[in-house]
Order: structure tokens, then sequence, then C-alpha cells
């Protein structure tokens, strides 16, 4: 679904990635994870192209998007959708219009189809039909995570991109969109790529995992796999505090 192979990112004299390779499965739900400005959301913004690279080569749905001429790189760019860090809504918008937004720049629809869908969207995210005309000022940090998941689902994606979903949700909100998330990935068949720091998250959610420090993917695999490492980097991030936490809820999961 994704490859990226010998990534190289630098802003000036900085190099943020260096080298970095990374295949996403078609249907998983991988959690991308990794220290505090050490590049998670800059992987994921140069795979949709809003940050250039130095070198590499980026393949989606088995295609090379630097090879693609501007028309087929926009059809490409209509199967996925993404959610970015604190919902990045339109402010002066209603979440019907947000909603609404890239089917009027990639759909030839009435506006009574497009209200339709909205609702549609809606209802699946969990927002009650009159959420439509609010504005994104009206809505609770939680219901602005949903409106922009509505969104980034307007246009019937495969492959949905999510910049640390949970983050500002409280333990209670963060699970119920953990559970929303993997509803959705279920019931639509979609292949998810999440950078999160939510180690709950990884838990409840992910398939495998996939780390990054100094610039390189330096462990992938299922949680299990990356908690018995012996990396020092995955030690030191999967084995502080929160992270023993997590392995005393493993140890205490029961058995299938």
């Amino acid at each position: 679904m994704i490859s990226v192979r010998g990534l190289i990112v630098e802003f000036g004299a900085h190099r943020v990635m260096d080298g970095l390779d990374l295949d996403v499965r078609r249907g998983e739900v991988l959690g991308f994870v990794g220290g505090s400005g050490q590049g998670k959301s800059v992987l994921m913004r140069t795979i949709l192209g809003l940050v250039q690279k130095k070198a590499g080569s980026i393949r989606l749905f088995g295609q090379d998007r630097d090879a693609l001429p501007p028309r087929e790189l926009r059809l490409l760019e209509q199967r996925w959708g993404v959610l970015f860090q604190n919902g990045a809504l339109f402010s002066g918008l209603t979440v019907k219009q947000n909603i609404q937004m890239p089917m009027r720049e990639n759909r030839d629809l009435s506006q009574s189809f497009m209200d339709d869908l909205a609702l549609l969207k809606l209802k699946l995210v969990g927002l009650p039909a009159d959420a439509a005309e609010k504005l994104p000022s009206e809505l609770s940090g939680g219901m602005i995570k949903r409106a922009a998941l509505a969104r980034a689902l307007a246009l019937d994606p495969e492959l949905l991109f999510l910049d640390e979903p949970t983050s500002g949700l409280d333990p209670i909100g963060a699970a119920d969109f953990d559970e929303l998330i993997a509803t959705l990935q279920k019931t639509l068949g979609l292949t998810v790529f999440m950078v999160t720091h939510d180690l709950d998250s990884l838990y409840s959610i992910c398939d495998r995992v996939a780390a990054l420090s100094q610039g390189k993917v330096i462990g992938v695999g299922s949680l299990q796999e990356l908690l018995a490492s012996d990396q020092p980097w995955l030690r030191a991030y999967f084995h502080g505090t929160r992270g023993n936490r997590l392995i005393g809820t493993l140890e205490r999961k029961p058995d299938g």
C-alpha cells in the first residue's frame, strides 16, 4: 500500500530523515512512534507530498508519486483521507461545509446529494445530525476530531492518515476515538497510517508498530515484538513508567 525507500528529508543543515525505509501493508493499522521532534509528522507530510524530499522514493498503491503527471496524481490523492493534528477544520465554515469541501473540489455532485453524504459521514463518526450546521468554535475537542475524521472520509478513501488522533483528548475520549477508528477500519476495509505517542492506542488498535529514531525506522513489528526488543531506544521508550504499565496490561490480558 505504501513503500518508502531511502528517504532523505532536510530542513537547512538539519537532516530529519536519513535513508528511511518503511512499508505499510494493505488492510493494517500501522502505528508510527518516535521521540518529540524526531519527525513523525514530517514523514507523514512527506508521503502526502506536503514536504519536499531530497532523495528516496515513495510509492502508494504501487505507483511512484513523483513519476505521475498532475492529473493522475490528483486521482491518486483522492484515494486517501487525512486527519491532521487538532483537526485543521476551516473555522469560517460549518461542519457540513467542511465535510463537503473535498466533494466540491473533486466530484460533480448536486447540493442535495452532498448534504445527504455529509449527514452520512457524520453518522459514521458518531456525531448527531444537528452538528452539521455548527461552526468548529461551537464544538468540543472530541467533536472537532470526529468532524475532521468525517471530512477525511468524504471521498470514501482506501487509505487513512491520522496525525496524533487522540492528542488533547481525556482518557475516556481517547479510548472512544480508538474504538471508532478500529470499527471504521474493519467496516470500511481501510488501511490506516497513524502517527501517535499514545501507548494505549498502540495496544488497542494497531496491528504493527514502527519506531523512528535519528531519521531511520529502527524497529517494526507487533507491539509484543517491540516490547521484547533489546534495541536501546526501544527499551527506553517502551519500558518507562507508562510503558511498564502497558506491559502489565498485556500480561493480564486473557489468552484468546
